[in-house]
């Protein structure tokens, strides 16, 4: 929206300013951080005066979680609404891919809200069934992927760019819809899971959204993907303010959620979040760095699914507890080793995959 304040440069003044990415994305780091600082203790209450007895508490999970009783959710609220504010202050709103990310963000964390709202207001872990969820997830993820599809340029459209192998394009078609919808709906449910722990999954986040931030602006400068020899999305770039805000909106929600946690992200923001990085990765074409990026979450996923899928075969388990993060706990990690061991391991990955850039 200050994106116009731009107009009114002649060259050399202060309002030239406006016309820099990194400048709006440092200014979007602040807003949202601020927003979060000063806005977090009023929602936190509310949402305790509200909820009353908190986010449920499984009955088969770790014992050390059931002094957590009593904690409300949905502080994904706060990320959100600090991550939206400042986006739409200081991104182009006459940026495609900006509104991409934007409005699966928005979708997810209706999604989250609802199946929040059920658990509580029921006090059970259900929430709303998984299959409205996926099928819910899968439509938004269909017209996120498709107006990508539409907006990339015709040499990208339709095509998975593969990294690490210069000028190597697979062409999909009309199948890239179908594959972009499950780099979103896999990511959203990925960082979903990852959330067990105080702290665990919004680092990770954070650290994946900057690696992605970085990649955005990167390919969104010819001059850049000149020298890097990776694909050039025209636009792409102006994610970089999107990820700025979600960075301070993140912090800002860290600040309450460190251990012990004043507030529980919930599904509002982890679903949300989760679906804002898969959303990302395919506006930039890099959707096969997400799952290097987002290896934590892989790694969260996949061992729920072996779980899963070994116990309905065979009757027995593989880990203690799924998702991994558990299985750590049943060990006898102390929470506070599990979560800061995983950031050491997300922020490694996140370099790896940033790797990707220069290794052609």
């Amino acid at each position: 929206m200050l994106y116009w304040l731009s107009s009114l440069s002649e060259g050399g003044d202060l309002f030239n300013l406006f016309r820099y990415i990194t400048f709006r994305a440092g200014a979007a780091f602040f807003t949202a951080l601020i927003f979060g600082f000063i806005f977090g203790p009023p929602l936190i209450n509310y949402l305790r005066r509200t909820q009353k007895k908190g986010q449920p508490i499984r009955d088969d999970g770790p014992e050390t979680h059931l002094i957590k009783a009593g904690t409300p959710t949905m502080g994904g609220l706060l990320i959100l609404s600090a991550l939206f504010v400042s986006t739409l202050l200081w991104a182009r709103l006459d940026n495609g891919y900006v509104w991409i990310v934007l409005t699966v963000t928005a979708g997810y964390a209706v999604i989250g809200f609802a199946d929040d709202y059920s658990k509580i207001s029921k006090m059970n872990t259900k929430g709303v069934p998984g299959r409205v969820r996926i099928a819910l997830g899968l439509a938004l993820a269909f017209v996120a992927s498709a107006w990508a599809m539409w907006l990339h340029p015709a040499g990208l459209s339709g095509q998975l760019a593969l990294p690490v192998f210069k000028d190597t394009l697979i062409n999909l078609g009309v199948f890239f819809i179908p594959f972009g919808m499950l780099v979103i709906v896999g990511a959203a449910n990925a960082v979903n899971l990852t959330d067990g722990l105080d702290g665990l999954a919004i680092m990770p986040v954070m650290i994946a959204a900057g690696t992605l931030g970085v990649i955005a602006y990167t390919v969104g400068r010819a001059d850049f993907t000149e020298y890097l020899g990776v694909y050039h999305v025209p636009g792409s770039g102006e994610i970089l303010i999107f990820v700025a805000a979600l960075i301070g909106g993140g912090l800002g929600f860290l600040w309450y959620n460190a251990p012990p946690a004043a507030v529980f992200m919930g599904d509002t923001g982890s679903l949300a979040l989760g679906g804002a990085l898969g959303a990302i990765a395919v506006v930039t074409k890099h959707e096969i760095v997400l799952a290097v990026v987002g290896g934590l979450f892989v790694v969260e996923a996949l061992s729920v699914i072996i779980q899963v899928l070994y116990f309905k075969r065979t009757g027995k388990r593989v880990f203690l507890m799924a998702p991994i993060h558990h299985h750590f706990e049943k060990l006898g990690w102390k929470e506070p080793q599990i979560v800061i061991r995983f950031w050491i391991i997300a922020l490694v990955l996140a370099l790896i995959g940033l790797a990707t850039l220069k290794l052609r």
